[in-house]
């Protein structure tokens, strides 16, 4: 085991406020820290798990070291720990740190030796308002006497957790009801429609699991979701007439329809919380990667990436199902378009990418 002098534990602290504050996100802000107390305490592992209202139920969100193996195991990490665990009504009561030196000997720790726990921090990470908002837990495989340099640095980053956490569940929070909004509007656009029901769903869903395989991560997907609610949001200046119309668009209808993408843009852009990638899939998603698309005829990397994703993903969706001017398409036939397309329509590397997303959800068997 490592451990620092006492004097080093605030600059310490100091190092992990300053990352922790710099991260954009509650995992990554609790990940310094977990990795810390793994390196410089006994604990072999370290885990920082959130409150989640819904389903009463810490979820797991970062975590470090060995973590104890099993079946009950994976579940709690996949599940988070159930509010009924002894351990839960200790952290709601619990006026600071939990040190357990052996959890064969303390009721608060019962299910714990089974899963190979058998030393034990528990910190409670509150609010500002005093409210229990996550736990970090730290464990050993054998039973330990926390010691006086381990206390402090643990009584130190507990401190910084609570003021981290207090500021990230609240951005979180305050995302989350941003993307609940954006959701809404682009599904309302859907009602003007009943034929397009479901079609922000889905290629929200389907864009979302490209971008994870293309490699894109936090901000970057969540920008690809926020752009793709909003990416037909231009259509609500768009008469009924020219929506609803059966077949191919004449002239003057189309050069209408063609406009819903800087209209959208001018609306999204009155939402000052759009992040500049989001904005590009509203702009960009009619683009083509040779150049022949609209409104600005941009071709190749010129056009965002986010953009060139939901654009294979918009098109697929559409094609496959009905639309006032088509009829749905047959999954080979789509295929079929979006392969041709490869190259011309379509970034080729996006175009791939897709096909193997749709081969790994079974959609290709």
């Amino acid at each position: 085991m490592t451990t620092r002098p006492g004097d080093e534990v605030p600059q310490l602290t100091l190092e992990l406020a300053r990352l922790g504050l710099s991260a954009q996100d509650l995992g990554s802000a609790m990940q310094p820290v977990l990795d810390t107390l793994v390196a410089r305490t006994a604990a072999v592992g370290a885990g920082y798990f959130q409150w989640r209202d819904h389903t009463l139920t810490f979820a797991a969100r970062a975590g470090s070291g060995h973590m104890p193996q099993g079946s009950v195991m994976a579940a709690l990490l996949a599940h988070g720990l159930p509010s009924d665990l002894p351990l839960m009504a200790a952290l709601q009561n619990a006026p600071g740190v939990l040190f357990i030196e052996d959890t064969r000997q303390d009721s608060a720790t019962a299910g714990f030796p089974e899963l190979g726990v058998l030393a034990l921090v528990a910190a409670p990470v509150r609010s500002r308002g005093g409210e229990l908002v996550g736990a970090l837990l730290a464990h050993a495989f054998t039973p330990h006497a926390w010691t006086p340099d381990e206390r402090a640095l643990i009584s130190h980053v507990t401190s910084l957790l609570s003021l981290l956490a207090a500021r990230l569940d609240a951005e979180e929070r305050e995302r989350a009801a941003q993307e609940d909004a954006l959701r809404a509007l682009g599904v309302c656009l859907e009602a003007r429609d009943a034929e397009t029901l479901g079609h922000t769903d889905r290629v929200t869903a389907l864009a979302t699991s490209l971008g994870k395989r293309l490699g894109l991560r936090g901000p970057a997907l969540r920008a690809l979701r926020w752009g793709a609610y909003l990416h037909d949001i231009g259509k609500i200046a768009v008469p009924d007439a020219i929506l609803g119309h059966p077949g191919p668009l004449p002239g003057e209808m189309w050069q209408r329809m063609q406009a819903h993408v800087q209209d959208g843009l001018h609306l999204a852009q009155q939402l000052p919380f759009l992040p500049q990638s989001a904005l590009d899939v509203i702009a960009y998603h009619h683009e083509r990667w040779d150049g022949a698309g609209y409104p600005f005829g941009r071709q190749g990397e010129d056009i965002p990436l986010l953009a060139r994703i939901f654009a294979v993903c918009d098109v697929y969706d559409a094609l496959r199902h009905v639309r006032p001017y088509k009829p749905a398409w047959s999954l080979d036939d789509t295929l079929a378009e979006i392969r041709e397309g490869r190259g011309t329509h379509f970034d080729p590397q996006v175009v791939d990418a897709l096909l193997d997303v749709l081969d790994e959800a079974g959609a290709l068997a």
